[in-house]
């Protein structure tokens, strides 16, 4: 935009109405590389292939849930970090007690043989934990 400011006959008293769109379009390129950096972080834990079904979603209690993942290879992750399943219990308490008993999400890939995941979940009922999600897939129509 342009004003004119000025005292005498030599004043333009014509003012431009015109729209300067170059600090709204830096904007918007700004978000659009922070979003297009921060879209892949939000997946949670390990990259898995979930078996699909017909299930309703449960509601989300926070933005970031605790995540266990078991992959094809029946590797265990809280997160994106490995763990042992010796240590899974006594790794999961103090994330579940500093979030005050929230539910762990289970993702398990659809390639793992059944019994290894009930392995897990068996351990973590052992461990006394009882709120369990089962991640899985929308089925596709």
């Amino acid at each position: 935009m342009a004003f004119g400011v000025g005292f005498g006959a030599e004043q333009d008293e014509s003012v431009l109405a015109d729209i300067n769109v170059t600090p709204l379009v830096d904007v918007m390129l700004v978000l659009l590389i922070i979003f297009m950096i921060t879209a892949p972080m939000l997946h949670q834990g390990i990259e898995v292939a979930l078996p699909q079904a017909e299930a309703e979603a449960l509601q989300m209690e926070v933005d970031d849930p605790i995540v266990l993942s078991i992959n094809r290879d029946g590797i265990v992750y809280i997160q994106e970090e490995p763990v042992h399943p010796t240590q899974l219990v006594e790794r999961l308490q103090p994330l579940i007690e500093a979030r005050s008993g929230e539910t762990v999400f289970l993702k398990g890939d659809r390639d793992l043989a059944y019994g290894r995941v009930i392995e897990v979940l068996d351990i973590l009922h052992r461990g006394g934990i009882e709120r369990i999600g089962m991640v899985t897939e929308r089925l596709e129509e």
